[in-house]
């Protein structure tokens, strides 16, 4: 199955899923880095798992490389989506609710 969007400058971009492509839900993701790529590793939070108030038990299905570029091309367009987002539905607001909102890891240390 293909798709076929025209730009506002007539570049037409053709869209074609491969045969095993697939759409998951993931609530978590995990960034890792080195001079020459993001590594995004993709999961869901299972809460059905949590024995601890300090434990998060997180089952990771997929990961994907990008290059530095096309990470800052990504990061472009999740700030201008998320923009529209928020003019629409209202601020998004990383809270308490989510169990995995407010533990935000910055590791240290050398980048590999």
């Amino acid at each position: 199955m293909s798709q076929t969007i025209t730009q506002s400058d007539n570049t037409k971009i053709t869209l074609t899923k491969t045969a095993d492509y697939r759409d998951s839900y993931a609530n978590s993701v995990q960034i890792r880095l080195s001079i020459w790529d993001f590594f995004l590793v993709f999961g869901t939070v299972d809460t059905d798992a949590q024995q601890a108030p300090d434990q998060i038990q997180i089952t990771n299905f997929q990961g994907i490389y990008l290059s530095p570029q096309q990470a800052k091309a990504l990061q472009n367009v999740l700030t201008n989506n998320i923009a529209q987002y928020e003019k629409t539905f209202g601020s998004i607001s990383l809270d308490a609710t989510n169990p995995a909102a407010q533990r935000f890891v910055i590791p240290s240390g050398p980048v590999h």
